[in-house]
């Protein structure tokens, strides 16, 4: 059974940075797509940037030019760069590959 583990949730103020990781139990060239999401409360889980096979990167509109997902193979992880960091990116972050989801990290950022 494939198995996803994130870390680097936490708590930071308008402006600052964090950095999220999700690792993954088999080789990341087994996933057709990989990435994040996150949702808050009340709302549809959002798309934040995820790669697809060929390596294209898909980011959300919310996000782009403060967001950077990255991998590293050798380590089986997938990270996402969280620069710039808005009230409004507070949320529960998801890795997802494929259909396999990892149980989340809370980001919140105060103003």
């Amino acid at each position: 059974q494939v198995q996803l583990v994130e870390s680097g949730g936490g708590s930071v103020q308008a402006g600052g940075s964090l950095t999220l990781s999700c690792t993954a139990s088999i080789l990341l060239f087994s996933f057709n797509r990989m990435g994040w999401y996150r949702q808050v409360p009340g709302k549809q889980r959002e798309l934040v940037a995820a790669f697809d096979r060929r390596l294209r990167q898909n980011y959300s509109d919310s996000v782009k030019g403060r967001f950077s997902i990255s991998r590293d193979i050798g380590k089986n992880t997938v990270s996402l760069q969280m620069n710039d960091l808005r009230p409004e990116d507070t949320a529960v972050y998801y890795c997802f590959a494929d259909d396999t989801w990892g149980q989340g990290t809370q980001v919140t950022v105060s103003s």
